[in-house]
């Protein structure tokens, strides 16, 4: 049978050439992409991955514009307003009147009992100290377990076994414990220094602690990773071009791993945010004055003022429970993204 003359129409079969080719050319369009690229094509797919996207973005810029914002709210989380102008003398003292009790024009979400401080304006700056403490001892124990996880798996030997006992003794104590007996000590062996100011001392102290005792289980995995990586073609090409240790490990061995340490991280972060408010809560992290979602929680509870109104303690632990599962269903999609055998 003759061809079709130039021009003719497609034939069926042809047809269905032209659809068979189709997904072939866009999972080869797909498969070119990079990592990252990858990752932040499958994030944005998901719609629970880009809603906890979002509500991380509005805290990060809420915490961010925080003198911003309470400057267009006209108060600031320091300021006491006590007297019968403000607070009930009466009936429950320190109890705020009902006027103030709840959000309104003057403040936004109210002003808190015994004091009388503007309670939108101490979650706008406890928001700051939070994610600040998290941000930081998320950041010390990332650089920590990362090199010390590729010291550990690049050169075996003796010093894997050096690094990998201190590692089983970091994750043989109770974390929480351990934090919870060593913060204050910090503190005062931080007394007298250039970090004693104000509220730098119980930051720096909790950004140590926590930083400095989170690094081994992220060691671990790095470790696992580069066990397998040190034996790879371009390592070994690397070597051969006469490539220092320390070069391979940064160069060739570290940026490997960091989609293991990029899903760390993430879940790292909610955690030691936690771990802040736990802290705050249970009176050996952020004091008052200073505002943190974990102090407001301690004071609701210590003056008993949850009792008289739920909505004093509803307010911080809604917004520390808003952020901590953000971070989680976040790290989750990060998880997933960068997993090369998920098809999601």
């Amino acid at each position: 049978m003759s061809p079709p003359p130039a021009g003719a129409p497609s034939t069926g079969t042809e047809k269905a050439r032209a659809e068979k080719a189709a997904p072939v050319k866009a999972a080869e369009i797909d498969t070119g992409r990079s990592l990252l690229g990858t990752a932040w094509l499958r994030i944005r797919r998901s719609r629970i991955a880009v809603a906890a996207l979002v509500v991380v973005c509005l805290i990060v810029l809420f915490a961010v514009l925080a003198p911003v914002l309470t400057a267009i709210e006209g108060q600031d989380p320091f300021t006491s307003r006590t007297g019968g102008d403000y607070l009930d003398e009466f009936y429950t003292p320190g109890l705020p009147l009902e006027y103030y009790r709840f959000p309104s024009t003057e403040h936004w979400l109210g002003i808190e009992p015994g004091l009388g401080r503007d309670i939108f304006a101490r979650m706008a700056y406890g928001a700051r100290i939070s994610l600040t403490i998290a941000l930081l001892s998320t950041l010390v124990s990332v650089v920590l377990g990362t090199v010390l996880g590729a010291a550990a798996g690049y050169f075996g030997g003796k010093v894997d076994m050096v690094i990998s006992r201190i590692m089983d003794l970091f994750l043989a104590f109770p974390h929480l414990l351990l934090v919870l007996s060593l913060t204050p000590i910090m503190q005062s062996r931080l007394g007298g220094t250039a970090l004693d100011n104000g509220s730098l001392l119980p930051i720096a102290s909790l950004v140590i602690i926590l930083g400095f005792f989170g690094w081994a289980y992220l060691a671990r995995v790095v470790r696992g990773q580069v066990l397998s990586l040190r034996e790879q073609e371009f390592v070994e090409a690397a070597r051969a071009y006469g490539a220092s240790r320390r070069s391979i490990i940064l160069r060739q061995i570290i940026p490997n791993v960091m989609g293991v340490v990029l899903v760390y991280a993430t879940m790292m972060i909610p955690t030691n945010i936690t771990a802040e408010a736990a802290l705050s809560f249970l009176g050996v992290g952020v004091k008052d004055p200073t505002p943190s979602w974990g102090q407001m929680l301690n004071a609701a509870q210590a003056g008993n003022w949850y009792l008289s109104d739920p909505w004093f303690l509803a307010v911080p632990a809604g917004a520390l429970v808003i952020t901590v599962l953000a971070f989680n269903l976040l790290g989750d999609a990060v998880r997933d993204a960068l997993d090369p055998k998920s098809s999601r």
